[in-house]
């Protein structure tokens, strides 16, 4: 392992942010990662990143970034249920969800082609298409930064919610995650694809098996999302905000095609795409800032754009949909600092 110095970030990072870390190290073991917390202070300054798919610099790193790449893939326990498999940090997510879909193992099929690694699947509790990998998390190994420690947290402890969970909050910079298992079906799994364009999508296919519901999600997002290497994004900028039921029945009677979904009792989700189209920004460009003309959510990076331009967009877009519709979106992608 080997800490480098002034490094820019700007190959590790989806927006393409040109931003320096004055000190940046890969880590490829737990013992390579013990290693250089014992090597740093804990005053230091201390970011993890993963592949930084989530993420828009808006200035350079004073401290030191950590790249957990803890790679390898283990098959802890199957039966004709399920199946628990371990995946490394490091491993990347839509690699890993390539390799359950082929072993016949379901559950992750609808989250196929998110960006990111394993590791951060669980902070962010990713999501698409009706499903969240929450669900399909056993627990999540992690090592406590002050301490050295390995730990274990379970699938409760990890307080998953809407795009969040404990790493996001009580243990945010306090543990690294090395590892995480997910339990997936290796029988009988009900598929969802009765979300949006999948159901759609999948009129194009013979049989729904979780094989075509990859095959369907990979196509949907192809079709309607940037890719990352080409034009600088971070995905989801904004997440679809979570309403109480007197509002959406509200909305529903003036805009009767707003799409509204059950959440929880007392609350609605409503699709945030919908409600930044209807205020005009599908498709705006400024300079090399703009929104993506196949996904409203998704701002993207052009070349230049600069982590301002960005954020100076995402804040007009929150004001004129809190205008219009007396709702606060929320940014999905972690702003730093």
């Amino acid at each position: 392992m080997l800490i480098q110095q002034n490094i820019s970030l700007k190959p590790f990072n989806t927006f393409g942010m040109d931003v320096c870390a004055a000190r940046f190290a890969m880590v490829r073991t737990v013992a390579e990662l013990t290693g250089c917390l014992k090597m740093i202070k804990p005053d230091d300054g201390l970011l993890i990143i993963g592949e930084a798919s989530n993420i828009l610099f808006t200035s350079d790193v004073d401290g030191l970034v950590l790249r957990p790449a803890i790679s390898g893939l283990e098959v802890l326990e199957e039966n004709d249920r399920y199946v628990l498999v371990k995946a490394g940090a490091g491993e990347n997510w839509d690699h890993f969800v390539e390799y359950t879909v082929s072993k016949g193992w379901g559950g992750l099929e609808n989250l196929s082609l998110i960006p990111g690694s394993c590791g951060a699947s669980p902070v962010q509790n990713i999501g698409a298409y009706g499903v969240e990998v929450n669900d399909f998390i056993h627990s999540v190994e992690a090592i406590d930064i002050r301490s050295h420690e390995m730990i274990t947290l379970t699938n409760t402890e990890c307080r998953f919610g809407y795009r969040d969970s404990i790493f996001k909050n009580e243990l945010k910079n306090s543990v690294i995650i090395t590892a995480v298992i997910y339990k997936l079906y290796t029988g009988h799994h009900a598929l969802v694809t009765d979300y949006g364009q999948v159901e759609k999508e999948l009129e194009k296919y013979p049989e729904i098996t979780i094989h075509s519901v990859r095959q369907a999600v990979m196509a949907i997002r192809r079709s309607r999302l940037p890719d990352p290497a080409i034009i600088g994004n971070a995905g989801s900028f904004f997440k679809n905000p979570v309403i109480s039921d007197e509002l959406a029945f509200s909305l529903c009677r003036q805009y009767n095609t707003i799409p509204v979904y059950d959440f929880k009792p007392g609350l609605k989700k409503v699709a945030a795409a919908w409600l930044i189209e209807q205020c005009g920004w599908k498709g705006f460009r400024r300079n090399d800032t703009g929104v993506y003309p196949g996904q409203p959510l998704v701002l993207v990076n052009y070349g230049t754009a600069t982590a301002n331009d960005i954020l100076a967009l995402a804040n007009e877009i929150k004001q004129s949909v809190n205008r219009r519709f007396a709702i606060d979106l929320q940014f999905e992608v972690n702003v730093y600092p």
